[in-house]
């Protein structure tokens, strides 16, 4: 065996050996056993929701053992096909198990990086808001291509997104816009998204083609579960409801459906104009909870209240991420130094590279922080 495929067979199983520790290997098939029996009970559905809840644990776990076992099989396969190959002096054999294993190590090194999603609430459904910046028409524009990033993302993993609330720009994009998204890990990926989006490019509002800077911001806050109690008292509060509008024009029908809920000790504001009033005072409210616990979150994690206490306004010095698209093409990370010149690719939503980069950087401060504590 060659010895660039030697190594990467060894990446793979420590990868593997990583997983393993992390899913507690040696009791998870009897975890398993416990999960279903428990299935099994008949009054299992008396408590609907409890039973929702655990039939998602017993299927992360199921998933989990499975993911292992693949990589295993597929990894003890392709040496194999390697060992055939060289016996039988099959090139072909030897350099289709070879291509296999490399893309085995893509495989193994994403599931690792998931595994690291171990946080109080990376598991969960996610929030995430986007505010138009400094550059009027240009940052509402380029609010809406973020929407459309962040959308083609969620899709491409899987995830339902929901619009939550949307107000319009003036003359193009829009000026905020409010998700739900629904999937695994969703919190977990799109934490690292939070903090201000800077645009460089030739405007296609600027007849004299000239190139200009936009800027909006990204907040990503996880959904609250129903299992965590954040109390909101109602004195802290102000509902306000006014005639919801989008981008349909003077002519579309409005109604005072839309809801706006103002939290006077933190002055955090939430909206929601997509539903009916009732559902949105709902909506609205678990939005509110969720930034709430985000506020929590971030007391307990010192990285992250550094951040979001320097992260200031949509503009100059406080991006994380710039985008430019002229003079020449090129997406950098100013946290991670990840880049890439694929710029219609990010735009189109492929986004993991820089997600995966910036988990990689905290999971490496926080083993850091945790050494120098010892």
């Amino acid at each position: 065996m060659r010895a660039e495929v030697q190594n990467t067979v060894t990446e793979i199983e420590k990868s593997i050996d990583l997983l393993k520790q992390r899913l507690d290997w040696e009791t998870a098939e009897f975890r398993l056993e416990e999960f279903n029996a428990r299935v099994e009970d008949p009054n299992l559905w008396d408590d609907a929701e409890g039973a929702q809840k655990l039939m998602r644990e017993r299927q992360l776990l199921v998933d989990s053992i499975d993911g292992v076992k693949a990589l295993m099989t597929d990894l003890s396969d392709n040496i194999e096909m390697i060992e055939l190959g060289e016996m039988e002096e099959d090139e072909e054999v030897v350099k289709d198990a070879e291509e296999a294993i490399f893309k085995l190590k893509e495989v193994a090194a994403e599931k690792e990086l998931e595994a690291l999603l171990n946080g109080e609430a990376d598991s969960n459904d996610t929030f995430l808001e986007i505010n138009s910046g400094a550059g009027g028409t240009e940052s509402c524009d380029w609010a809406s291509m973020l929407a459309r990033m962040y959308v083609r993302w969620a899709e491409k993993r899987g995830y339902t997104v929901e619009l939550q609330s949307q107000t319009a720009g003036e003359e193009a994009g829009i000026k905020s816009a409010a998700y739900k998204i629904s999937g695994h890990n969703a919190y977990g990926w799109l934490k690292s998204e939070s903090g201000v989006h800077r645009l460089v490019r030739i405007s296609p509002y600027d007849s004299a083609a000239k190139r200009h800077t936009s800027f909006s911001s990204v907040w990503v806050y996880p959904v609250v579960d129903d299992n965590i109690e954040i109390e909101v008292n109602p004195a802290d509060i102000r509902i306000d409801t006014y005639r919801s509008s989008g981008a349909g024009g003077q002519h579309v029908n409005t109604t005072d459906s839309a809801v706006r809920i103002t939290h006077n000790p933190t002055g955090i504001v939430v909206t929601s104009s997509e539903k009916s009033q009732h559902q949105n005072r709902d909506i609205a409210m678990k939005a509110l909870k969720s930034r709430l616990y985000q506020l929590e979150l971030d007391r307990r994690n010192a990285a992250i209240n550094e951040a979001h206490e320097s992260k200031g306004d949509a503009g100059w010095g406080n991006q994380i991420r710039s985008y430019v698209l002229q003079p020449y093409q090129m997406v950098k990370d100013l946290r991670t130094n990840h880049e890439t010149s694929d710029t219609k690719g990010v735009l189109d939503g492929d986004l993991d590279g820089f997600m995966a980069a910036t988990l990689a950087m905290d999971v490496a401060g926080k083993s850091r922080a945790d050494a120098q504590s010892e």
